[in-house]
Order: C-alpha cells, then structure tokens, then sequence
C-alpha cells in the first residue's frame, strides 16, 4: 500500500514539475514582451523597485511550508534568469555579433585580405614627425612586402604640453609616403570634425583607446565607407568594447576591425595588461577580424616578439606594432618603438614563427 502512495506522489511531483516548467517558460515570454516594450521606451529593463513589489507581493501569499528566505532565493533566482535571457537576446540581435552573421567579416584594403585566415601586420612610428622620418619607416615597411602603414597625424596625449601631432600636416605627408611606397595609410581620427578633411588622405580610419567610448565619433565614422580599425579602451570590459563597435555597424559601416591593446590593472611590469584572452573571445562573439596592439599593450621592446607570437597563435587576424628611424629622439613613446634594426629582426624571427603554423605574411 504504501508504495503504491509512494508512486501516486511521485506521479503527483511529476505533474506538477512540468506545470511550473511550463508557467516559468510562460513568464519568459511575457518577460521578453516586456524586454520589447522597455527597449523601445529607451529605459533600464532592471527595474529594482518593482522586483521588491514582486517579492513582497510573494511574502504577503506565501502560506509555508516554505519559509520566506527560501522563497526570496527562489524567486530571486528566476528573476536574474529572466534578466540574463533578455541580455542574450540583445546579444543575438547585434549586429556585429557571430549569431547575428556567422561567417567571417573579410576586408580587403590594397590587395590584402584583412580576417581571410593569413595575419596581417600594421607597423609604423607612434607619431609623424616628417616626411624623411616617415619615408624612412615606409621603405623598411615596403621591403618585407608588406601594405600598410600607421603613424599619428592627431595624438590624444595624457599630458596637455606634450606633443599632440602635425594634424593635416601629418596627414599630408602620410599619403605623399603611401602613393610612394605602396602602402594604405592607417592614422587615428580624434574627433568628428577632422573626419571630412582626413577622408582624402587615409585608407583606415583608426579610433584610439581613449575614444572607444567617443559614441559621436563612432557614429560619425559609422556613415563613412572607410574601414574602421577600433581599439579597445583602457578600461573597456569586453562587451562595452562590442557595443562600441555597434554604435559603428549601426550607422551603416560594416568594415570594422576590433584592437586589443591591453587595459589597465594594477599591474605595472608592463605599460598595459594585454589581455591574451580576448582575441578568442571577440572571435567566438563577433565575425569581425581582430588584431593585437603589442608596443601600446606592453611599452617594452623586449617583449614584442613573444606577445606577437602569442597574438598569431591564439588565432588574432593581425599584429600592429610602433617603428622609428631612432627611438632616442621620437616625440612620443620613445621607449617602446623599435629601430629599424630592430624591426628588421623581430620581423624575421616572427616569420620563422609563422612557418610552423604555415602561415604566409
């Protein structure tokens, strides 16, 4: 007799097992019609002080024999669920996201292929300084067969007395340097009003760390055709760093790269925390191609070649990195840019590299 109760019950579990499987899967879908409603209202789809008046809403009804801790944590629990599901929904609805657009965004930009398997490099001096300097770097660029080159025309510097760039200057001499060596010029943007007299000078507008967040910036070179080569920021998490390049995608623009170049910890063995792990992850998450910044991530010549070497074998499309005639005297980042000697060998040795991966430059 008693197991036949004891089967009666479990039968009873059962039923009613599935009925709160099918009301939370219920109030999913009202949670997400809700999601709808708020998105389009603009505001926060966290609403604290409603989730208090759920909960006490429960205290008042809730007869045992639960005990109103348990209930509160139960509660608790579908309610963070609800939240974390409308939170991947939005992710499945980006427009950068790998959901959204699983195959692999290809950019190609003076005959290269940027994100098509094979990494690409992007050297140059941290700032232009003159076109001798400049012309120097582009011939050493040249010769390895490479195709592009960066250097700063408009530098975002820490300081207000240090060196801010040549602007359109600067930028005049980077195309006179490109038309004469082969090179597509990558050279970072600072604020929507240089965009329309930079557009005739650069192949590859650049967005610096400290205007991953600039959203007029990114808006405006979101309704450009030219590539966007987008640096995480300084204190970016991963996700702020995505939405940033959706505020770009949303505009129109679909030639986006994404940038690791360290972030800030409190760390201080190197310039910057290189964070290694975000190259998997921005490819599982975005179909966009992604480099490595390693001069701006580490500040120390030493440790380029290994942390290139990492960047190609955790999957990253592209290595940049910072080269000057002579260092000694750069007007910025002296420390972390390599001589041309330098370039040369660190070049070489990251081919030898690549063969073990059969890669080709």
């Amino acid at each position: 007799m008693s197991e036949k109760r004891l089967e009666e019950l479990r039968q009873q579990i059962d039923e009613l097992n599935l009925e709160i499987l099918r009301l939370i899967n219920e109030r999913a879908e009202i949670v997400n019609e809700i999601g709808k409603i708020k998105e389009k209202q603009g505001v926060n789809r966290y609403d604290p002080l409603r989730e208090r008046h759920m909960l006490d809403l429960l205290k008042k009804h809730n007869k045992g024999p639960l005990n109103q801790m348990t209930v509160d944590y139960i509660f608790k629990t579908i309610f963070k669920t609800a939240l974390k599901q409308l939170e991947a929904d939005t992710k499945k609805e980006l427009l950068v996201s790998r959901k959204k657009k699983p195959e692999d965004t290809i950019i190609e930009i003076n005959g290269k292929k940027i994100g098509a398997g094979e990494p690409t490099f992007i050297f140059g001096p941290c700032s232009v300084e003159s076109y001798e300097q400049t012309a120097q770097v582009a011939a050493s660029i040249k010769a390895k067969g490479l195709k592009f080159i960066r250097g700063g025309a408009y530098k975002p510097r820490t300081s207000p007395y240090d060196f801010q760039g040549l602007g359109l200057e600067g930028l005049k001499i980077l195309k006179r340097v490109s038309e004469e060596y082969g090179l597509a010029v990558v050279t970072e943007i600072v604020t929507p009003g240089h965009i329309e007299e930079a557009l005739d000078y650069v192949d590859v507008i650049q967005i610096g760390a400290r205007n991953m967040q600039n959203f007029e910036l990114l808006k405006a070179v979101g309704e450009t055709d030219k590539p966007v080569l987008l640096k995480r920021g300084l204190a970016a998490t991963i996700d702020e760093f995505i939405l940033a390049a959706e505020y770009i995608m949303s505009r129109g623009n679909e030639n986006i790269m994404l940038c690791e170049r360290g972030i800030r910890t409190y760390e201080r063995a190197t310039r910057n925390t290189l964070d290694i792990s975000a190259v998997p992850i921005l490819k599982q998450e975005t179909h966009l191609p992604v480099f490595v910044d390693v001069t701006h991530s580490t500040g120390r010549r030493d440790l380029l070649l290994p942390c290139a070497k990492a960047a190609i074998a955790i999957g990253a499309d592209g290595v940049m990195a910072e080269v000057h005639p002579d260092p000694s005297v750069a007007l910025s980042d002296s420390q972390q840019q390599m001589d041309l000697q330098q370039f040369d060998e660190f070049y070489e040795e990251l081919l030898k590299f690549m063969k073990q991966y059969e890669y080709k430059a």
